[in-house]
């Protein structure tokens, strides 16, 4: 059997020896140890493509296998996201355990293993019912419904094992420095390291000495953007003190910088307008996991075909794999956390958690430029307390901002923000009334649209939003309309935000919306609803199998008006 998605797991620290734990495993569920079933690793027991295709295959499950260990000193194992909570054995011992059901996790498995016959256990508990879980788009009701999808549980991205010397390169950090020229690189090991930049296959930056913190001057500086995506390579050597090589690892980095300023996004010292769409990363046969590495490419071209220049990835931590291909094709990404649905204060421990370890992994993707914990207050609490709210929200600003001070991070996308790099907005008027209300500040800056069942701005039918909460107010940040359209086909079988005739109507709409947004005002950039249909939601521009609606063609230069001034 052939092993899915048995490309190297981790782009930003890669070694030549790993050994892939994707394939068959023995599945089950209940609260004690079951193996009734077998299942296709890293799909989850909801997809079809796990062989399974349960939609409510309980809260706890179940996986086992036997894996052959490879010789190595030290041997580290590693899960790319189980969802929410895992529990890991090794021949009966346990070696880890890990609460976040969309980040990554490793255990040292060296004392555990025993040579060639070994027996992995992983234990995942998904309480559906449990709205306190960062959870983001799965629904935790019998069947899909509105903008909620089929859930995901268990391991859902790559298991693998690593092979290691008994010293070796625990941790790479890279930090460019596009201004100055050159770049910070941070090694953690015992030893002595040797470090190359290189561009192109030219050697354009050396540095040697002892593991720790080390700048590199580049000999040749380029910038990256989505017109030019050129990526630096890194390979990091350790040595022993002998002087003998015995780790190596390679990784990659773009220079590039991304600031706000005067009311608008800099990128690489240049005003840039951002032109997003609303990518919600679930894929035929496998939902939250892609069934292979080449569709997890095709979005970023399918989406680069119809003009955008990014996405906003929404309420998912994507596959890095992914975000390796927005590196390397040249794509801007907004990382947003999957939020809980209700308030309570585990809820924030488990959101601050679980987003601290989504920004330390993807941090140093230069596809990576605006960083989102929250969406639409999900999970905040009532709106009673806006106090409470206003605190988490300043108090996850800050955390992001400790944790990467070179990108932008926006508070609570859609409206009721509090210290925010960006003023985001959602709206699904029409064009007509976009075109009105985005004239100026002040009518850009009342009430919100809520998904809520409004069907315009202050409409009958439904609540508004503001876009600020007390206490906070617009400070000069770039706005930009981060969720807008949603035109779903008639006769499509779901449902949009709002709905067309056929094409010829779509596109027009389209251009109607984007023509109002691109004329002289405030708004700086926009993000399209959205890339595909999923499920009932049928307001893609693509349909959930990937083909488009309209002709990219026909798209592009819609999705490519300048920005009048």
């Amino acid at each position: 059997m052939t092993v899915p998605r048995s490309e190297y797991p981790r782009p930003l620290l890669r070694r030549r020896d790993w050994v892939s734990l994707n394939g068959e495993w023995e599945f089950g569920a209940g609260d004690e140890p079951r193996f009734d079933r077998r299942i296709l690793v890293p799909f989850c027991p909801q997809a079809q493509l796990s062989g399974i295709g349960d939609r409510a295959p309980g809260d706890v499950v179940w996986y086992r296998r036997r894996f052959a260990a490879p010789d190595a000193d030290r041997l580290l194992l590693h899960f790319g996201a189980v969802d929410y909570r895992a529990s890991v054995w090794v021949n009966g011992v346990e070696v880890a355990r890990h609460q976040g059901g969309h980040t990554p996790f490793s255990a040292d498995v060296t004392h555990a293993s025993r040579g060639r016959d070994n027996i992995l256990v992983v234990r995942a508990e998904d309480p559906l019912a449990d709205l306190t879980v960062p959870r983001g788009k799965q629904y935790w009701g019998d069947r899909s419904e509105s903008i909620f999808y089929t859930p995901t549980t268990g391991i859902w991205q790559s298991v693998w094992l690593e092979p290691l010397p008994g010293q070796y390169i625990e941790h790479l950090r890279v930090r460019p420095d596009l201004d100055a020229g050159l770049v910070d690189v941070e090694v953690v090991a015992d030893g002595r390291v040797q470090i190359e930049a290189s561009l192109g296959g030219r050697v354009v930056g050396q540095l040697s000495g002892a593991a720790g913190q080390g700048r590199i001057p580049l000999r040749e500086v380029v910038a990256w953007s989505p017109d030019s995506p050129l990526l630096y390579d890194l390979e990091v050597k350790l040595f022993d003190v002998s002087g003998q090589e015995i780790d190596h690892v390679t990784s990659y980095f773009g220079m590039r910088t991304i600031e706000t300023r005067d009311g608008r996004v800099w990128l690489n010292g240049q005003p840039y307008v951002q032109r997003l769409v609303l990518d919600q990363g679930y894929f035929p046969g496998g939902l939250l996991t892609a069934a292979s590495d080449d569709d997890l490419r095709r979005d970023i071209d399918l989406a680069k075909a119809l003009g955008f220049n990014g996405a906003r990835k929404h309420q998912k931590v994507e596959d890095p794999r992914w975000l390796y291909w927005a590196d390397v094709i040249g794509f801007l990404v907004w990382a947003e956390m999957p939020n809980a649905h209700r308030y309570s204060p585990d809820a924030e421990v488990r959101l601050a958690a679980e987003w601290k370890e989504a920004v330390l992994r993807d941090r140093d993707h230069p596809s990576v430029v605006a960083w989102v914990p929250v969406n639409e207050s999900f999970g905040l609490g009532p709106p009673t307390d806006r106090g409470a709210q206003s605190r988490f929200l300043v108090q996850l600003y800050h955390l992001t901002h400790e944790l990467d001070g070179t990108r932008p991070v926006i508070s609570n996308d859609g409206w009721e923000h509090a210290l925010s790099d960006l003023c985001t907005i959602h709206d699904y008027s029409s064009a007509g009334q976009i075109a009105r209300r985005y004239r100026s500040l002040d009518s850009a800056l009342g009430p919100a649209y809520s998904l809520e069942g409004a069907d315009q701005v202050g409409g009958a039918g439904g609540p508004t939003r503001a876009a600020y909460l007390p206490g906070y107010r617009y400070r000069g940040e770039p706005l930009l309309l981060s969720e807008f359209g949603g035109v779903a086909l008639a006769g499509s079988g779901g449902w949009g935000f709002a709905e067309a005739s056929g094409p010829d109507e779509l596109l027009r709409t389209y251009r109607a919306m984007v023509d109002a947004l691109m004329a002289p005002g405030p708004v700086e950039g926009f993000c399209y609803t959205q890339l595909t249909d999923i499920e009932q939601e049928r307001n893609g521009l693509l349909t959930f199998e990937r083909r488009p609606k309209v002709d990219p063609e026909l798209i592009r230069p819609i999705t490519q008006t300048p920005k009048r001034r």
